[in-house]
């Protein structure tokens, strides 16, 4: 007798590991280290995550979806913060992203769950280790891309040479704010899109390692797994831009002196210069209601 999962359950592995990947690139899960401050103020946890401004109707969504959080735009920076304080809320955000995550930000997930067992011993909440499964078999990386990825156009005009580039790439501190390393999670979508991590910023403060595709290979591997588990941000708007100059190199012979203007003018609407948001892809998102 063969089990079934029904689109139900589909829909919410789909949008917790897409969560996921969305806290561990852009979130933070703060957990207090005593129940009260020096002044007798009860401390709460909370799990915040962070959005663009012009990433609004994607947090509006993903509120919606949770049934908890309070939306507010943050002071000095183009962003909107997500808070999910009350104990319910967090209880449901566990119960999401507990056994998606793949980062080291687990460590303070973990933080969080054992305050809740500590204050409660009858919810006995299991602390589920990382998630090793391959990248491709959830929305992990989607969310975590949405979160932190960037869609690179370049072109080059000039009298010595004509050319156009077309790379994703993103970048991590080497050791997180708790002294973990990032580099395990990162060889793991560097393996997926055919490139290896390579270390930048080494002279500054807090070094970096960076994932960027370096050939046609890796960014047909990330187009792949992004047609299976959709972005759903702005980001996506620039995605569909970014597929429009691969395919012109899906031929093997590509023509930069050809195409350089039309690679120009779809460059001039993607990223800090696209002034057009259409959200028709958000009708696709996770519906847990189904």
């Amino acid at each position: 007798m063969y089990s079934t999962i029904s689109h139900t359950q589909i829909e919410k592995n789909k949008f917790s590991s897409y969560l996921a990947g969305l806290i561990e690139g852009d979130g933070t899960i703060i957990v207090p280290k005593s129940e009260r401050s020096p002044k007798g103020v009860l401390n709460y946890p909370s799990i915040q995550i962070v959005f663009h401004l012009k990433d609004l109707p994607l947090a509006l969504l993903i509120q919606k979806n949770l049934g908890h959080g309070s939306l507010a735009r943050k002071k000095g920076v183009n962003a909107y913060i997500l808070t999910v304080n009350n104990k319910l809320g967090l209880l449901l955000l566990l119960s999401l992203i507990n056994g998606y995550m793949r980062t080291p930000k687990i460590y303070a997930l973990w933080k969080l769950i054992d305050w809740y067992n500590i204050k409660d011993s009858n919810l006995n909440l299991e602390k589920k280790p990382l998630n090793t499964s391959n990248l491709t078999s959830d929305a992990w990386l989607s969310g975590f891309v949405e979160a932190d990825g960037h869609f690179s156009v370049r072109t080059t005009k000039n009298d010595k040479s004509t050319r156009i580039e077309c790379k994703f790439e993103l970048s991590q501190r080497q050791i997180d704010h708790n002294g973990k390393s990032n580099l395990y999670f990162l060889e793991n979508i560097a393996e997926l899109l055919s490139t290896v991590v390579k270390p930048v910023r080494v002279d500054k403060p807090n070094p970096e390692y960076r994932v960027r595709t370096t050939n046609l290979k890796g960014n047909l591997n990330l187009e792949s797994y992004l047609n299976n588990y959709p972005l759903f941000g702005s980001k996506y708007l620039d995605f569909k831009c970014w597929i429009e100059v691969v395919d012109l190199f899906k031929s093997g012979k590509m023509d930069h002196k050809l195409n350089i203007e039309k690679v120009i003018k779809i460059k001039s609407n993607m990223n800090d210069k696209r002034t057009i948001f259409v959200w028709d892809h958000l009708n696709n998102f996770y519906n847990l209601d189904k």
